[in-house]
């Protein structure tokens, strides 16, 4: 599916999509934090037939209604089509030696050969954290290798 970036000067970002049912929608992100959920009128593109608008936290709530759980998804079809491959989710409890620490900190990759592609926090799926991420009590940690790997990284992790 393609999705147009619009830059707004002033405002922030737009991006649109066309539905397989043939209807325009897009996304306004603002540099506040707020959200609008914009469907277009199928006769004329330029106009709205639908507007809702979300402040931050709404905005996170929909996305993980709709998507938090879509990269788990493709993460279980990946470690199908790629033999030895599997992903692992670690949780950071209380009292974890990297809470508060770095994706850096960890050494993860080097230590164990497992790679970790992407945190949930609150249910908002960052992939691809840069090495300067901090993990907070309550990440939920998505580690991809082998079994050997993702055993290693959830024991890193949680006993350090």
């Amino acid at each position: 599916m393609d999705v147009e970036r619009t830059a707004l000067p002033g405002i922030g970002l737009r991006y649109e999509f066309e539905t397989d049912r043939g209807r325009r929608m897009g996304v306004v992100t603002h540099r506040s934090g707020r959200r609008e959920l914009v469907v277009y009128d199928r006769d004329d593109i330029d106009s709205t037939s639908e507007c809702l608008v979300l402040n931050g936290e709404e905005a996170n709530v929909l996305a993980e209604l709709l998507g938090g759980a879509r990269i788990v998804e493709r993460l279980a079809e990946l470690e199908r089509q790629a033999d030895g491959l599997v992903s692992r989710q670690v949780r950071i409890h209380t009292g974890s030696p990297y809470a508060h620490l770095t994706l850096a900190d960890t050494q993860a990759r080097t230590r164990t050969g497992a790679s970790i592609v992407a945190v949930v926090r609150h249910g908002e799926a960052m992939a691809s954290p840069r090495p300067d991420f901090a993990f907070e009590e309550g990440d939920v940690v998505v580690v991809i290798g082998t079994e050997d790997g993702t055993s290693a990284v959830e024991d890193l992790l949680v006993n350090g």
